[in-house]
């Protein structure tokens, strides 16, 4: 409540967006956004003299940020469109609700609410798909579209988390005519609005009309939609191992997607290693292959390999969970002997030694880890 005090108070400032949008259909509420119809430099100013720190975070677009308890809120000033090129807007300050409500992208999102918890509803209908969990544009679904090609994404998006039923065939129907509009889209704003769309608790219809629509194909040819996907997004709620099942098991080609879509770091090199280590899990696998391929290729690779046979093969949900809880609860155990035991044996340093450490190292992982006779081994590949 002090952030919306320093914004402006009671007529000037209201909360706006998804915070109100969730506070309504009892969904958690992470962001606080609010709107003022001060201009940024009095929104700054006032927050300053609240006591807050002030941020001016997206000052040219009308925002500054107030930290209140350690937490942030964007204060965002009124605007409306003075032109746009479907990536980027120039905007104008106003004071009018309803110009900052034609703006945004959907019914839903442009919600209002004071202090007191009285909602505004400017388009008259965002109250009403809030409740029913409609996904319907303001205004004209390709004039929104045209504003910003990134909201043919969050459309699917916000119906993944928040829709019901089937989407508004209007909006799908400006989706499918306008996706090649997407090329003109930052990878990163595209890879961000994908990999939030397959957190969603169930993106099975978002993900069916996103191909459909042809938008899927749009942002990743590669991509497969298809029964493997669909097992795996039952079996695990983590996006990353729902995207691996749209790949085939091709590492190169997971690493061009990945860089061209931009990935983080983490999540391009779990596609890979899990792509890689494939051909080496089986639900067959006994435990010593299991230990053997987490060693090689890491707990979570084998885990990642291990969902995708659950996906192709349903049936195997207790070998799945046995590799699974193998693969968790293994320690993999450091290489017992390196270079200075085999110079003890006088093996010189060198490609030699490599070789035999090499050797070592596989009949060590065939035999199943033992923890002894290290000694005698090595010295027998030395001297056979």
């Amino acid at each position: 409540m002090a952030a919306l005090e320093a914004a402006g108070g009671p007529g000037c400032a209201r909360f706006v967006g998804g915070c109100v949008r969730n506070a309504l259909i009892g969904a958690p509420v992470a962001d606080i956004d609010i709107a003022t119809t001060l201009k940024p430099e009095e929104t700054d100013r006032a927050i300053r003299a609240a006591g807050l720190k002030s941020v001016p975070t997206g000052i040219a677009h009308g925002t500054v940020t107030a930290v209140s308890e350690r937490q942030p809120f964007e204060i965002t000033t009124l605007r409306r469109d003075v032109s746009t090129d479907g990536r980027n807007a120039t905007v104008a300050f106003t004071d009018d609700w309803a110009e900052d409500a034609a703006r945004r992208d959907f019914r839903l999102n442009a919600l209002y609410a004071d202090g007191e918890g009285r909602v505004f509803d400017p388009t008259g209908e965002g109250v009403a798909d809030a409740a029913a969990g409609r996904i319907v544009f303001v205004g004209d679904p390709e004039t929104r579209i045209r504003e910003d090609y990134l909201r043919i994404l969050r459309f699917f998006r916000f119906f993944a988390w928040y829709g019901r039923g089937e989407p508004d065939e209007a909006a799908l129907k400006a989706c499918r005519e306008l996706a090649p509009g997407m090329t003109r889209l930052s990878a990163e704003r595209v890879s961000k609005e994908l990999m939030t769309l397959l957190a969603a608790p169930d993106p099975l219809v978002a993900m069916a009309a996103m191909t459909d629509a042809g938008v899927l194909a749009q942002i990743l040819p590669e991509a497969a939609n298809g029964p493997l996907f669909e097992a795996a997004v039952g079996l695990s709620a983590d996006p990353v191992i729902r995207l691996m099942t749209l790949f085939p098991t091709d590492e190169r080609l997971v690493r061009e997607a990945s860089a061209r879509l931009r990935f983080s770091n983490a999540t391009r090199d779990r596609l890979a290693a899990a792509a890689a280590a494939a051909p080496a899990v089986r639900l067959t696998m006994s435990d010593p292959e299991v230990r053997a391929a987490v060693y090689r290729h890491g707990a979570r690779t084998v885990a990642d390999a291990v969902y995708r046979r659950w996906a192709e093969s349903p049936e195997g949900a207790d070998a799945a969970q046995r590799l699974l809880a193998l693969a968790e609860s293994w320690r993999r155990p450091s290489m017992p002997v390196g270079g200075r035991e085999l110079a003890r044996l006088g093996v010189e340093p060198g490609p030699e030694t490599g070789r035999l450490l090499k050797a070592f190292e596989d009949g060590w992982i065939a035999d199943d880890f033992p923890s002894e006779g290290h000694a005698e081994r090595l010295a027998a590949l030395v001297r056979p």
